[in-house]
């Protein structure tokens, strides 16, 4: 934000100095607030994310670990199952709750649920 000067534009240098401190320390004052009302007092780290270097450093290994398996053409373990099936048994007791629901609306008069 740009420092603005009142209608007085006959500040001495020493003036200006002492205005551009001040808004220095307010910038400083309201980020530490706001860092505050976050729930954090503390900054996050130098490059502005919440996580280490050596955090970052741990993902990176092991997605390329991951890219190497897939391009050696080794499966991963963990793969995606086919949906789950519904019994008929359990077909056959949603469709009847269904059917007792759309009843009762219908003696109400109404047409959609």
């Amino acid at each position: 934000m740009p420092l603005r000067i009142g209608m007085n534009l006959n500040l001495s240098a020493a003036q200006l100095r002492r205005a551009a401190n001040l808004k220095e320390r307010i910038d400083e004052l309201e980020s530490e607030l706001s860092a505050l009302l976050r729930g954090t007092a503390q900054p996050v780290n130098g490059n502005g994310h919440g996580m280490s270097a050596a955090g970052r450093a741990r993902i990176a290994a092991a997605q390329r670990a991951r890219w190497a398996k897939l391009k050696a053409g080794i499966r991963p373990t963990a793969t995606r199952k086919g949906r789950r099936k519904m019994s008929a048994e359990a077909k056959a007791r949603l469709a009847e709750i269904a059917r007792k629901r759309w009843k009762k609306a219908k003696a109400a008069g109404k047409s959609t649920l």
